[in-house]
């Protein structure tokens, strides 16, 4: 039977929470202003739930909780956070081929540092490397593919060549996101994003949390990472085009590794500003937040897909999990 997708968003003066989630293997984490919770289906399944209650960095140091500050510490954070919980969803559904012995240097971690150690030191691999690869797709081809291109036309203003690599980030950014929604584990996986967002949608909107009243909710969300990184690549181009004109820069900006350096120190003003944005399009309803949202909603199309009912009841129970104590402490 076909699954409604009511696309229309919630009403003017709607209750709009501040709880998130990331879909997982066969999961989803929930993170609310209070606690944080992974709910999994194993192989037989039956629920695997983790919870935990949140220790926010900004309550030991309330200054990383200010306005453009909390968006790179918040990111980081996310993405540690989202790194262990799909870790812990992956060891329910282990590799079928035999295990592989662990190398010399896993043992010497693990004889060094213990369990606790190594399963540090490979969060803090996979985060770097994560990080490296969005660096090395998003900034560092497309700016030395524009300089090989303009290599043939060394006179080429510098507004062409901040507008063709704006263009080709963008470009490689939607072939990423429709190659990944191709591959038949990542659909999966998105479709418990689509249970994610309805999900939220549904308590939200006041409605009692059950697989029918979540089945009719939209899939797209504007606080969706989709749509935070399409903003993140937007305010990047904006960021460069404004840099780059100022007398000073544009001398040394043509050569592509001074572009890359000057990418790089851009990069965390660049998630600051768009964690703003992102917060502020999260909370209001109107033309304008629907027309600076609707870019990265259709960005959605190839992230999130309709669930089955057993992925609503394991975001259904992710997210009561989370719930605050009291609602006034959830809302924007």
């Amino acid at each position: 039977m076909k699954q409604e997708n009511n696309c229309a968003l919630p009403q003017e003066g709607a209750f709009r929470t501040t709880i998130g989630g990331q879909a997982l293997i066969e999961g989803i984490l929930m993170r609310g202003p209070e606690k944080q919770a992974i709910v999994v289906r194993n192989q037989e399944g039956e629920l695997e739930v983790k919870e935990q209650t949140l220790k926010l960095i900004k309550d030991r140091y309330p200054i990383l909780g200010l306005p453009f500050l909390r968006g790179v510490v918040n990111f980081l954070a996310s993405l540690v956070e989202g790194v262990k919980a799909l870790m812990w969803s992956a060891e329910f559904y282990p590799d079928e081929e035999e295990e592989k012995p662990p190398s010399k240097f896993e043992t010497w971690l693990e004889k060094h540092f213990g369990n606790e150690g190594l399963m540090k030191w490979v969060i803090g691999f996979s985060v770097v490397v994560g990080i490296a690869f969005a660096i090395a797709l998003f900034i560092i081809l497309p700016t030395l593919a524009t300089s090989a291109l303009l290599y043939f036309f060394p006179d080429a203003p510098m507004w062409l060549r901040n507008l063709l690599e704006g263009v080709l980030k963008l470009v490689i950014f939607f072939l990423y996101l429709f190659l990944c929604s191709r591959l038949k584990d990542i659909h999966r996986t998105f479709q418990y994003h689509g249970a994610e967002h309805k999900t939220i949608f549904c308590y939200e909107r006041g409605l009692e949390l059950t697989v029918e009243n979540a089945r009719r909710m939209p899939r797209h969300h504007p606080r969706c990472g989709t749509s935070f990184l399409f903003v993140v690549i937007v305010v990047a181009v904006l960021a460069s085009c404004v840099v780059f004109a100022l007398p000073v820069v544009r001398e040394v900006a043509a050569n592509p590794i001074v572009r890359i350096l000057l990418h790089l120190l851009l990069l965390p003003i660049v998630v600051a500003v768009t964690y703003e944005i992102n917060r502020f399009i999260g909370r209001h309803d109107n033309p304008v937040t629907r027309a600076l949202s609707a870019p990265g909603m259709w960005m959605q199309n190839f992230t999130t897909f309709e669930p089955d009912d057993s992925m609503l009841e394991v975001a259904i129970h992710a997210l009561k999990l989370v719930l605050p104590r009291e609602k006034g402490a959830d809302a924007w």
